[in-house]
């Protein structure tokens, strides 16, 4: 019991105080970058590229400057809001007709837009060979450039015809395996 006496009373705060030495705490910091696992590093932010938004969003908002956030909007404002647009949408001037069909589409113009498009070794090696082999491997989320957003996907409907058929078919004859050599 006197060595009790002796020793101050340990209090709550005491308790819970660190212990003096930084090993604890050193391993609590977050981590790099580069020692994670499975996040991005910056290198792969940069590689992934950035794609603009098709068009300005917010802009023709009302709040955008803070001239207009400082003044707000006026009830008649925040009530046009409310109200749909049913203006025809601005065309470009070519082929434009109110009501109109507007410009013809290209038939070669799919609606649909194709995905990245890589070679069948992924692009591991130099091309060697003079065909242009390309699989579509679905859209890479917005990072295309400029050139394969511009691919679009086609349906293909033409036909293979065989002329030698049609021909021999007006002429009235028959065609037959082997037709057409000599024996």
């Amino acid at each position: 019991m006197s060595s009790e006496e002796g020793r101050p009373k340990a209090m709550a705060d005491d308790v819970h105080q660190p212990t003096g030495t930084n090993e604890e705490q050193e391993d609590a910091a977050p981590l790099d970058p580069q020692d994670t696992l499975g996040e991005r590093t910056y290198d792969d932010t940069l590689d992934e590229g950035y794609s603009p938004p098709e068009k300005p969003l917010g802009v023709t908002r009302h709040g955008t400057t803070a001239a207009e956030q400082h003044e707000g909007e006026s009830l008649d404002e925040r009530l046009a809001e409310e109200v749909p647009d049913v203006t025809a949408p601005p065309g470009d001037g070519t082929g434009d007709l109110p009501g109109g069909e507007g410009e013809p589409v290209d038939p070669e113009a799919g609606a649909d837009r194709a995905g990245r498009l890589v070679a069948p070794d992924e692009g591991v090696r130099s091309d060697t060979t003079k065909e242009s082999l390309a699989s579509d491997v679905g859209i890479d989320g917005g990072a295309a450039g400029a050139e394969e957003a511009a691919v679009h996907v086609v349906e293909d409907d033409t036909e293979l015809e065989d002329t030698e058929l049609d021909e021999m078919e007006l002429e009235g004859g028959t065609a037959s395996p082997g037709a057409g050599q000599g024996g």
